[in-house]
């Protein structure tokens, strides 16, 4: 495993925050071996931006539409990443495809959370999906990035109860409380170094007591 010194994450969102906020709460402990960097979203005005502000980390505001296609936009990331020395990236609600231009400069050290048991209900509104389709569980996923929609390698998995016929904001409240939890321990995971791939599959070393699925 890496040492347990503070790695540079930097976060990538497009509203909110939520999830954001969990990585934020997660690395102001005192014993965290990651640090937020910086914390970058494709669109300005978020409240996201206002959530990292308020913990003291640097914003900054990249527009997708100031770049003529995904690889030049993907580049400008890149170089913002690491002139705050990132080295592992946090895709937090970002509602873009990422290209290998990202990828290949952080192989391997791309993280997503994704509303569902993937590999089922990729996409968006994974949530509206679920609950269209009448499941009775439902859940979020921490998955390593690749270039296909919601494609990596699976770290975690947390499940939550879902009831048939439900309004579908209360099952996305009931996902996102899990998301918050899965996410920072993922993370958490990911700069000390435990996460290996061979293929499709992630091999984690456990910390004692954790492992890959909550409920």
């Amino acid at each position: 495993m890496g040492e347990l010194s503070e790695v540079p994450v930097g976060v990538l969102i497009s509203g909110s925050g939520t999830n954001l906020q969990a990585l934020l709460d997660a690395c102001a402990e005192p014993d965290s071996p990651a640090k937020i960097a910086v914390v970058i979203s494709n669109r300005p005005g978020v409240y996201g931006l206002e959530r990292a502000r308020e913990a003291g980390v640097p914003t900054v505001v990249a527009p997708h539409r100031d770049h003529p296609d995904r690889r030049t936009y993907d580049a400008h990331l890149v170089s913002t990443l690491r002139a705050h020395h990132v080295q592992w990236v946090a895709l937090a609600g970002f509602m873009r495809l990422v290209t290998s231009t990202l990828l290949d400069a952080f192989p391997q050290r791309v993280l997503n959370i994704h509303p569902s048991l993937l590999p089922a209900f990729p996409g968006l509104d994974a949530q509206g999906q679920a609950n269209a389709y009448g499941t009775t569980v439902a859940g979020a996923t921490v998955h390593l990035v690749d270039e296909g929609m919601d494609h990596g390698p699976i770290l975690a998995q947390g499940v939550v109860p879902a009831e048939p016929g439900e309004p579908v904001e209360t099952l996305k409240q009931r996902i996102l409380q899990m998301e918050h939890r899965l996410f920072p321990m993922v993370l958490r995971w990911a700069v000390e170094g435990r996460i290996q791939t061979e293929g499709r599959l992630a091999r984690i070393d456990l910390p004692p007591g954790q492992r890959r699925w909550l409920i």
